[in-house]
């Protein structure tokens, strides 16, 4: 602990342990109730403040760059309406397992439990949305409680942690220690464990390796390329996890999730042994728990996860590895690979597997469509754009096609949330573009989901985020649309909208905007966005009726 000689107030001592850690941006909307942070941040150098339009957007921004860092993406909000509001990237978060520090003004403690203004009980309302919630009660235990902050945020499984600043907290002085940087824990496994995953994998005749998770690096993921390519090993990529393994190489065979191949779902269910490697083969992963039964799975599991608890809470697995990514993926370097004759078993199930997803990624001729075909859309990015281009998403029918066609090439290219959250996909991007405008990100949202967040082309105006946003028209809610034609046939409710001018309302915010109503024509006011060195919208009017890349509505 380093010793400051003179008092500092709360918030000074907040900022000064976030720079300490590594902190380079904070994502908010400001709020009287934490002004001595703000303060504090006016005067503290190499952390840069983006104030964003909407508490939700921030925090989304933070789980944004929680995903492309590895780092706790920081949000501060206001009580009350901005704590609600923010709730939502916390549940994302949690959910896609990112590491996130959310901080949140509160009132005076000598006001708490009398219905003050804006009162919120934090412990109750985020206790189940995230790891650890908290709320500091002296200013001396700041230091404390914000290393532990950061150490619950990145530790295991990573996730979201809440922090409640009551304002005679933060306007409060003391002189008071620093806390060094935290330092994470890996656990390692077992030298056994790696042995009899040795042995189970060389007796299998059909082996299916499934990555997923986070906490993964570059040197990791090349290490499990390495293991992959020595053994032979057909490799699915979790639900939206797909940027962990380069699709374009030949042990690639596609993704478990919405849209999933029919070929490889399959597949995934008469393989005789999966290995799952960061996955929690939730409800999406899984199929609705059909593709890996629960408690045990019909294939024999090797699961390997971060997270102790979470080995063993729904499935049965034969082998449990409980190790970090990054461990369990150097110590593969020291695991033999599988005998000739086990290499030469797996070669056509491998290839096979390979052959079944570029067929299933390569956009087919659709003559019915009407207006933009997304498939084409998406398939000119996977050919024009450069190697490390991050592709964010939002949810809804739209991203099955993204999630089909584009190819995902090296880690951190893939901002998509598996919460299914609408409207993330545009403050993800304005993130990932502000934290390096040099890299090109593309934002794909339908028109409900851009509705979520317009306002924060603002932001990225302001901010001079060079993004390109490629809202897919089509004047409904598709997925919800699809599920209402399936269980109530010709009654269509609430899921039709009367849209703005998105064109007008992008050059309104300062962005570069067009709109494309014919396929042959995106191509070029792609290019035209990409020279704009500028925030920029492209809208595309797609046909409605087209419902899914296989699947079209009768009217």
């Amino acid at each position: 602990m380093s010793e400051t000689a003179q008092p500092r107030n709360g918030g000074r001592i907040l900022v000064d342990a976030l720079a300490r850690n590594g902190v380079d941006t904070v994502y908010c909307v400001p709020g009287e109730s934490y002004l001595p942070v703000l303060d504090a941040l006016h005067d503290t150098h190499g952390v840069r403040t983006i104030t964003t339009r909407h508490e939700g957007a921030a925090s989304n921004m933070a789980d944004a760059y929680g995903k492309l860092t590895g780092r706790p993406g920081i949000c501060f909000v206001t009580r009350g309406p901005g704590a609600t509001h923010a709730s939502n990237g916390v549940h994302t978060a949690n959910e896609d397992s990112t590491p996130m520090i959310l901080f949140i003004g509160q009132v005076d403690q000598s006001m708490i439990g009398r219905g003050a203004f804006q009162e919120v009980d934090y412990r109750q309302m985020f206790g189940g949305l995230a790891k650890w919630v908290t709320q500091i009660e002296s200013v001396e235990r700041i230091p404390e409680i914000v290393a532990k902050a950061f150490s619950i945020a990145q530790s295991g499984r990573p996730g979201p942690v809440v922090i409640a600043l009551p304002e005679d907290v933060l306007f409060g002085s003391a002189t008071v220690a620093d806390a060094p940087p935290v330092r994470i824990a890996h656990a390692a496994p077992e030298a056994a464990a790696l042995e009899e995953m040795r042995t189970l994998l060389e007796a299998a005749e059909r082996p299916l390796v499934v990555v997923g998770g986070t906490g993964w690096n570059a040197e990791s993921l090349a290490a499990l390329k390495r293991f992959v390519h020595a053994n032979n090993l057909p490799v699915a990529a979790s639900f939206r996890r797909q940027d962990l393994f380069d699709n374009r190489d030949p042990h690639y065979v596609g993704q478990l999730g919405l849209g999933i191949s029919p070929k490889l779902s399959e597949r995934a269910a008469n393989a005789d042994l999966v290995l799952v490697i960061g996955s929690r083969l939730a409800e999406t992963t899984s199929s609705g728990y059909t593709l890996f039964t629960s408690p045990v799975t019909k294939q024999p599991m090797i699961h390997v996860h971060p997270d102790a608890e979470e080995l063993g809470r729904v499935y049965q697995a034969r082998l449990p590895i409980h190790a970090s990514l990054r461990a369990f993926a150097l110590a593969l370097d020291g695991v033999a690979p599988a005998s000739t004759a086990a290499r030469e078993r797996w070669h056509g199930w491998t290839e096979a597997a390979r052959a079944d997803y570029l067929a299933h990624s390569t956009p087919p001729a659709n003559p019915q469509i009407q207006g933009v075909d997304l498939a084409q859309v998406v398939a000119h990015l996977n050919d024009v754009l450069p190697e490390d281009a991050v592709i964010s998403n939002g949810a809804g029918n739209y991203t099955v096609w993204v999630h089909r066609f584009y190819r995902y090439r090296s880690p951190g290219t893939e901002l998509a949330p598996t919460n299914g959250a609408m409207g993330y996909g545009f403050p993800a991007a304005v993130a990932a573009s502000l934290a390096d405008p040099k890299r090109s990100v593309v934002c794909f949202a339908g028109d409900g989901c851009f509705m979520m967040y317009p306002q924060e082309l603002a932001t990225a105006v302001q901010f001079n985020a060079p993004l390109i946003t490629i809202v897919v028209n089509n004047n409904m809610l598709g997925t919800i649309r699809m599920h209402q034609e399936r269980e109530y046939p010709g009654r269509v409710s609430a899921t039709q909208f009367v849209n703005p001018d998105f064109v007008a309302m992008a050059q309104a915010f300062g962005a570069h905007a067009e709109r494309v109503e014919r396929t042959e024509d995106f191509a070029a006011a792609f290019e035209r966005a990409q020279q704009a060195g500028k925030p920029a919208l492209i809208e595309l009017r797609t046909d409605p009726l087209q419902i899914t890349p296989v699947s079209r509505l009768s009217k």
